[in-house]
């Protein structure tokens, strides 16, 4: 497992698109993939937040998602597609929960400048194993496929 600085230091062409990506809106947009009780997958859009070379996200209490984090910590986080081609940037990791006050401030601070909200939800930092970036040709070109794959492993 990695953290974001460890990936951005191995792999900073990948990282950068990515970060380029997670926050093509202001705030850090994606899709967390998690797994249910029954081992289903579960998609959800979140607002993840990179500070200080580490990623994080920030979940509702009373939410599956916040479950199934706890009970199993793996994940896989897609950012949104652009609005001109079809690139993806796609990481996955383990989720972990940090509750304390100090460990909370600075990306927090971080996540409501995006202009974010939260409302006292759980801060998961997320550790990761591998990630993907398929870069693809502008739609205006016609033909987009294949795309060209970048892939980085811990």
């Amino acid at each position: 497992m990695a953290s974001w600085s460890e990936f951005e230091s191995r792999a900073p062409d990948i990282a950068a698109a990515g970060r380029r990506l997670l926050y093509q809106f202001g705030p850090g947009l994606a899709y967390l993939a998690t797994l249910r009780a029954d081992g289903a997958p579960r998609i959800h859009p979140v607002c993840p937040a990179i500070h200080e070379g580490r990623l994080y996200l920030f979940i509702g209490n009373q939410t599956p998602k916040k479950r199934d984090l706890l009970r199993d910590g793996r994940f896989a986080l897609h950012a949104f597609s652009p609005e001109d081609r079809d690139d993806e940037f796609t990481v996955s990791g383990r989720a972990t929960p940090r509750y304390s006050d100090e460990e909370r401030a600075g990306p927090l601070a971080t996540y409501l400048a995006t202009g974010a909200t939260t409302q006292d939800d759980t801060m998961f930092e997320l550790d990761l194993d591998r990630a993907l970036y398929a870069q693809y040709r502008p739609r205006a070109e016609g033909d987009t496929w294949p795309p060209k794959y970048h892939r980085w492993r811990a």
